[in-house]
């Protein structure tokens, strides 16, 4: 599936929750990649600061300005979530979001080693937590080149005030960009508004919907036993169906000119 990222709306919808809900439950194997320029949450969170020294993206970025050893070093910035089983991985964000200057430059870099990993043996997909769009320098390159972004929005009108002028903006960028339609897409998390009225009202799909499950939440952001029955977990275990089926029809509807030997119909 290559690229499936995940942007924020407007303050804290939910975003890390529902990514680390979504790679936790993930049948393929998956690397989960904390992007948010504002910072990562789920080692001092879920993790509870639990590890051996520094290790994550801004690491990465650090060797790779100085050595340029992304290909060598990026494994070893891993932490298996489901050890030992390396399925699911975090690739754990700046601790310090002053260090996202660090990370800043490299963005397109990430991007093109992101899109690689599915190409891997084993491949891997990426499920990209890019925070916010409204901050200082957005990992943009990321959004360009994931197969499927995600507005994460709740579902009040308030909300979908600020989730209508980000779905502008990345509309707006990737129009200039000349980014292929279709990858863009809703994710409701909790209550409120019906999934017809609002996609309606944003013009835009929704892929999913995840509830409110504060028990489960709490874990996730604070640590804890993940519970499979709970609510958030198994709406997040089906959030993989909807998002491959997507791809699939992408990637057929990009692919028919090509097979039809008319490339310069797309």
């Amino acid at each position: 599936m290559a690229i499936i990222a995940l942007v924020s709306a407007k303050g804290s919808p939910g975003v890390t929750t529902s990514a680390l809900a979504a790679a936790l439950t993930w049948h393929r194997r998956l690397v989960l990649a904390e992007c948010d320029p504002a910072g990562g949450s789920i080692l001092a969170g879920y993790l509870g600061g639990a590890l051996d020294g520094p290790r994550g993206i801004g690491e990465l970025a650090v060797g790779e300005l100085r050595d340029g050893n992304l290909d060598s070093a990026f494994w070893s910035q891993l932490v298996d979530l489901d050890a030992p089983h390396r399925e699911r991985l975090l690739l754990p964000g700046v601790v310090d979001p002053t260090q996202s200057g660090s990370v800043t430059p490299l963005w397109q870099r990430f991007a093109d080693f992101f899109t690689g990993l599915d190409r891997g043996a084993p491949p891997y997909d990426v499920l990209v937590d890019c925070g916010r769009l409204h901050v200082a320098n957005p990992p943009w390159p990321l959004l360009r080149a994931a197969s499927v972004v995600l507005v994460v929005t709740r579902s009040e009108l308030p909300d979908l005030s600020a989730a209508r002028a980000t779905v502008t903006a990345i509309e707006r960028d990737f129009g200039e960009h000349r980014v292929p339609p279709g990858t863009l897409r809703l994710l409701l998390v909790g209550g409120g508004h019906g999934r017809s009225e609002i996609s309606r009202a944003l013009r835009l799909p929704v892929i999913a919907r995840l509830p409110d499950d504060p028990r489960t939440a709490k874990v996730l952001a604070l640590g804890g036993t993940v519970r499979a029955g709970r609510p958030l977990m198994r709406a997040a275990a089906g959030l993989e169906v909807p998002v491959g089926a997507l791809l699939d029809r992408r990637r057929a509807r990009l692919a028919w000119p090509v097979q039809q030997g008319v490339p310069d119909a797309i």
